[in-house]
């Protein structure tokens, strides 16, 4: 097998990253979970980088959980280093990316590949995706974050149901519970996922990047999201976009943000 398990795609300001395992469903193991983290962290000072889309190989998985293969035989303070160290290598530095990260979710996302496309900051399935936190059933719970973003999405009840159950819920319901932002074929997936990444690149990135921080900061054990929210607008006219935007909005014409 070749030691490449990830590819990456540049074009028109999008880097395209593709978890290429489709003989083990793409699942995440040291390997791939060390090779996303450098991508997206090669990303954060690339030029040519605007935003980031991650998907799975094939039809059938974005990532159908950990290897358990990789940790099976753990004690105690293994599993507190193996959570400790994902959650610091990948996890969170997707949810940090000052460039948005969009999750195309392709077919099955559970366990940690759930884990995954919550660390994102918008989700987009193929109709056929089955998403789960099936850690319960295997006498393990989440480690990847599960516990805490889930809640943030769906809300304390469901996110109980989905964790205690273990049960997979389909694209339409992860929908209409807010899991995932839209719902579309595996033909549309990437297209879909590409027009909301140029969306987004039609805005200030300095901006952009502010508003994440923003968000993220209401999460934050001992930090008051609504005065840094006020910071960090008040940072925002600093910043040349910010008189770029506002100017050309006065102008009647399409900015062209020197942040690009």
């Amino acid at each position: 097998m070749s030691d490449l398990l990830i590819l990456q795609n540049k074009s028109a300001g999008i880097l395209t990253i593709t978890i290429q395992r489709p003989q083990a469903l793409n699942a995440l193991n040291a390997s791939v979970i060390g090779q996303l983290s450098v991508a997206i962290d090669t990303a954060q000072t690339d030029a040519e980088v605007q935003t980031i889309v991650l998907t799975g190989s094939g039809e059938k998985a974005f990532v159908a959980g950990a290897d358990i293969k990789e940790f099976s035989d753990y004690n105690g303070r293994e599993g507190k280093a193996l959570a400790q160290e994902g959650q610091d290598l990948l996890f969170n530095r997707i949810e940090r990316s000052s460039k948005p990260v969009i999750a195309a979710i392709n077919g099955f996302a559970l366990g940690g590949g759930l884990e995954l496309a919550l660390a994102c900051h918008i989700r987009i399935a193929s109709n056929n995706a089955r998403m789960g936190l099936p850690e319960v059933s295997l006498g393990v719970i989440p480690g990847y974050g599960g516990t805490q973003r889930l809640p943030q999405i769906v809300g304390k009840g469901k996110a109980m149901e989905m964790i205690l159950s273990a049960r997979m819920i389909g694209a339409d319901d992860a929908a209409a519970c807010g899991l995932v932002n839209a719902v579309v074929s595996q033909e549309e997936l990437l297209e879909t996922a590409h027009k909301m990444a140029h969306s987004i690149m039609k805005n200030s990135p300095v901006a952009v990047a502010t508003a994440i921080q923003a968000v993220l900061a209401g999460y934050e054990d001992g930090v008051n999201g609504f005065q840094a929210e006020i910071n960090c607008f008040g940072a925002s006219f600093e910043t040349d976009d910010f008189k770029e935007g506002t100017q050309a909005f006065i102008e009647k014409r399409k900015p062209q943000f020197p942040g690009k």
